[in-house]
């Protein structure tokens, strides 16, 4: 078990997740690219938390390295009691499959099944059988009522967030990491997919992690955090949800700019 784990063993009831000094380093063009340094953070359990600042600030690298779907360069994550610093791929997937539910930008739906398919697999996964129940309501609570036979090539990208969004919420995950969530949305429908982020909030307990720009939805999450120039920067107010950043990347041992 690690320092850490140890450390925090008395803090595990109440926080989600634990990061401490993450950094992430990427090779491009035989230079090492710095996209995160020194990333310290404890995210309580119920919490709602935004992660903001520009594009190319880190944010998303963030995000994906919280809900283990990468690992990180430096430093030690625990997401739900369990340390991902030293498991495989297969270990990170179990932790995900029992406490996780992640919206991506891109959508991530299989294009050889129907919404109401993809939405249905991962609680078909679980051994959850009324997965088909559950999936055709949460389909309905985000408008695609009369889409659930359609297939991905045959929905517009706001309707495909819907859908990536109803598969994440539909196994009511104690943590949901969402990178964007209302980006591809209308006004209308944007603000009923905050409505239902929070909702879940209240009625699970569900932790909330998401990377944003809807300056709406950071105000009402509990906390923010501004990332620039790939770390957390302290003592930055915000007002309304507005944040002041700048945009930039650092590079180990010869300066550049790029994005991430």
């Amino acid at each position: 078990m690690s320092q850490l784990v140890n450390q925090c063993s008395t803090e595990q009831i109440s926080y989600a997740v634990i990061a401490e000094n993450i950094g992430k380093q990427v090779e491009l063009n035989n230079q090492k690219l710095e996209i995160l340094r020194g990333i310290s953070l404890k995210i309580k359990r119920g919490e709602s938390l935004a992660i903001v600042g520009r594009s190319g600030s880190g944010k998303t690298t963030l995000l994906g390295l919280l809900a283990g779907l990468d690992i990180a360069s430096q430093g030690e994550i625990i997401l739900m009691d369990k340390s991902l610093t030293n498991l495989s791929e297969d270990g990170r997937a179990a932790v995900r499959a029992d406490h996780v539910g992640f919206v991506f930008q891109s959508f991530q739906l299989l294009p050889s099944m129907t919404a109401l398919e993809n939405v249905m697999l991962p609680l078909e996964l679980k051994g959850d059988a009324s997965a088909k129940q559950c999936a055709q309501e949460f389909l309905v609570r985000l408008g695609l009522g009369d889409r659930i036979g359609h297939y991905p090539s045959q929905l517009s990208g706001g309707e495909q967030q819907r859908v990536a969004l109803a598969r994440a919420f539909a196994c009511k995950p104690d943590i949901l990491f969402a990178d964007e969530p209302t980006g591809n949305l209308d006004q209308e429908t944007g603000q009923k997919i905050i409505n239902l982020m929070f909702e879940l909030n209240e009625a699970h307990k569900t932790t909330l992690v998401m990377v944003t720009h809807d300056e709406l939805l950071a105000a009402r999450c509990q906390s923010s955090v501004y990332i620039n120039n790939g770390r957390i920067e302290e003592n930055k107010v915000q007002v309304d949800g507005i944040f002041n950043d700048s945009d930039e990347i650092n590079v180990i041992d010869e300066p550049m700019k790029g994005a991430v």
